[in-house]
Parts: C-alpha cells; structure tokens; sequence
C-alpha cells in the first residue's frame, strides 16, 4: 500500500502495520494521512470483521516525527493549524473505523503512539513495552491525543504522567485503563487471535452497531440516551442477522457467520 503502512487482510481480518521501523515508525504528515485514508475510507473495511493495528520493528510507534514536527512549527499559523489536523483526522479515523481495531503494542509507545492506542477499542501490550507522554520533555503537549486518551486514564492519570513525562510500563498503563491485557512477547500474538476468535463469534453487524452505539452515546446529553438507546434495540432487533441469531440459539446451532472447523 505505501511505505509508511503495511497492511495484509486474511479473511476477514485485516492486519495494519506501521511500517517505518528504521525511525521507530514515527508519525509525519504522510504517515498520518494514509492511516486516516485507511481507517476512514478503505475498501477492505467493508467486508472486514476486525482490524490488528500493530508496528514492524522493535517499537510500535515513537510518537510524532521530531523534523516533521520541527518544520511544522516555522510554517505560517493557518498552515500549521491545517498540519495539526493530520494527527486528529488519523486519530478520529480510528475510534470511527466501522469494525473493532485491536492495537498490538511492543516495545516503544510514546506521544502519538499512545494517542493510536487510546483510539483503538482494544489494547494488547508486551509485558515489556514502555510508554511516555513525552511532548512537555520537547516544550509542547499531549493537546490532539488528550480527546481520546482522557476517557480512557481519567484527568488525575494524566496530570500526573502530562506533567511528569516519566516512562511507565505496560502493567501500569493496565491499571490505568489505557491497556486491556498484557502478556510476554512470547503469547502475545496468539492472544490477539484468541480475541479476534471470540469478535468473529459475533454477528458482524452487531458488532458495528455496538461500537458506533457506544460511541454516539457518550456524546448524547443524558436526557437524549434513554431514546436512542430505544431506537437501536428496535432497530437491531428487527434485522434479519438478529432473527438468525435468536433462532440459532433456541434451535441449539451456530449462527450463518460463524466458520465452522474443518
């Protein structure tokens, strides 16, 4: 697809990988434009169940490319103002992404890379990764990544590791809700799958109603959930995947999409 991503589809599993693993895949503007293009508008995604986000090389991402960054702050304001957006947009494109995205993380997450992780819907972490906030340490801050990674650590998490810029490992990150499992490196790939066979045992259609539910809900004020809340049982309910589900399961069978064992 591009240098910058490498990305294989194995039935109805797509693996993206950040694919710049000489400069510890660091995100610049070419980078974060072919992830937002993927995410947001990739034809794969449409008969796709579940996305693996993960890097080639010993870290899964550094964080924003420091010359790119460099560069970006000598550019006039409405130009830097529209480069700034690259990393929202790729960011966005993720916690949009029609499937679930499972991060696979390793080594080193730091900045952006962490912004990647907060957006995805679900984490995987070797037991030895190391994450950083590291944008104070470089005289900025953690300003675009901070819309998705406050919902996931909570204001007093980030206080702290904003403020500090001290590295924290994966069983931390754990503990603060940024990661949802951390394994050795050795199992770590087969976790994931073990996961994606427990998505894949979902209707398709479910699943993407679920996260794009979770998501608008959230957003709703609190007088406005109990409605929409109505209107997305009534709606799923009513499809032909749910009636095969619930039939599946009083007549004692697997449902259509799930691939039975040869």
């Amino acid at each position: 697809m591009s240098q910058s991503l490498a990305v294989k589809q194995d039935g109805s599993v797509v693996t993206v990988a950040l694919n710049r693993p000489e400069i510890r895949n660091a995100l610049d503007e070419k980078a974060l434009a072919e992830l937002a293009g993927f995410f947001s508008k990739s034809p794969l995604l449409e008969k796709a169940n579940a996305v693996i986000l993960r890097g080639e090389g010993p870290d899964f991402c550094a964080g924003a490319d420091i010359r790119w960054m460099r560069r970006a702050a000598d550019y006039p304001p409405a130009k830097n103002r529209k480069d700034a957006r690259l990393l929202s947009a790729a960011l966005k494109a993720i916690d949009e992404c029609p499937v679930p995205v499972i991060a696979r993380v390793h080594g080193g997450i730091y900045g952006g890379g962490l912004g990647l992780i907060a957006a995805s819907d679900i984490v995987l972490a070797d037991e030895n990764s190391k994450m950083r906030f590291s944008e104070c340490r470089l005289g900025i801050l953690p300003s675009v990544i901070s819309a998705f990674v406050l919902p996931k650590i909570g204001a007093s998490s980030a206080r702290r590791l904003y403020l500090t810029g001290e590295v924290f490992k994966a069983g931390f990150a754990k503990e603060i809700g940024l990661v949802h499992e951390v394994c050795s490196a050795e199992v770590l790939d087969a976790r994931v799958f073990e996961l994606i066979g427990q998505i894949l045992l979902n209707g398709p259609r479910a699943n993407r109603l679920a996260k794009s539910y979770l998501r608008e809900l959230q957003e709703l004020p609190r007088k406005k959930r109990e409605k929409f809340s109505i209107d997305t049982l009534v709606k799923a309910r009513s499809s032909s995947e749910a009636k095969e589900g619930l039939s599946a399961f009083l007549e004692k069978r697997s449902p259509s999409w799930v691939i039975k064992k040869q």
